[in-house]
């Protein structure tokens, strides 16, 4: 296909998202207790689960977050502060309660080290990352992938961290000053559905950059049009979970 080509099917497949051709009527992150957007709470609710969404059903994982949060007997998980001063073996039986944490000895681990960073290094609230990057996406990133990486277990992945920033801008009260630098998030949908549309190759999909090879194609491509990437990757997530519908 031609780029001009690609650019009219990219439409297409928007355009059948936005008119609900593609299904996501209900998204996963949509199972959520309805917090304030703006609280604390609501900030640790859509970015600790997070480091544990990898190779597993995202609507289970989100199902088991809700169970989690709405147990009195579990929900101290979600406080930093009670988390560190807890034991392993606490956090770990709140975590396996309703299978928030498939690996339990590991995710434990991820949502402990998780707390203290938010605890030690961001004085004991995840907005305070927002509020000393000046909520720019490309300083949040450095932040989290380069200069605090070991710090944000799974998080600070190249999926993750972009798709979890959409998340937070999506589900709190977050304004970035430059949500177009929001990339998309390369899941293994999202991935099979770039091959499709040929942003990548069979072979850079089977690579093991492939994740960067289709960030940066996708900021090519759309570069100078209408879409900032992240305004792409719910419908190609979409597209590639369904089995590719007609567009």
């Amino acid at each position: 296909m031609t780029k001009e080509q690609k650019l009219k099917k990219i439409e297409n497949l928007y355009n059948a998202y936005k008119e609900g051709k593609l299904g996501g009527e209900f998204m996963p992150e949509d199972e959520n207790p309805n917090l304030e957007k703006s609280s604390k709470e609501n900030f640790n609710y859509f970015t600790l689960p997070m480091a544990l969404n990898y190779q597993r059903n995202s609507y289970k994982l989100w199902e088991s977050a809700k169970k989690t949060y709405i147990d009195p007997e579990t929900n101290f998980i979600f406080n930093t502060k009670d988390v560190i001063n807890s034991s392993f073996e606490d956090v770990q039986r709140a975590l396996i309660k309703y299978r928030l944490a498939l690996q339990k000895d590991k995710q434990t681990q991820i949502w402990i080290k998780l707390c203290n960073t938010i605890e030690n290094i961001l004085n004991g609230d995840i907005r305070n990352l927002f509020k000393i990057n000046n909520f720019d996406v490309n300083k949040i990133r450095k932040y989290m992938q380069i200069d605090h990486k070991k710090d944000f277990p799974y998080l600070s992945g190249n999926k993750l961290c972009n798709y979890w920033m959409y998340v937070i801008y999506q589900y709190t009260n977050i304004n970035y000053i430059n949500r177009e630098a929001l990339t998309i998030a390369p899941d293994i949908h999202v991935l099979r559905s770039s091959v499709k549309l040929e942003i990548i190759t069979q072979k850079e999909f089977e690579s093991s950059n492939a994740q960067i090879l289709c960030i940066n194609n996708w900021n090519e491509i759309l570069k100078g049009t209408k879409f900032a990437p992240i305004d792409i990757h719910t419908p190609l997530w979409l597209w590639g979970r369904s089995g590719f519908k007609e567009i």
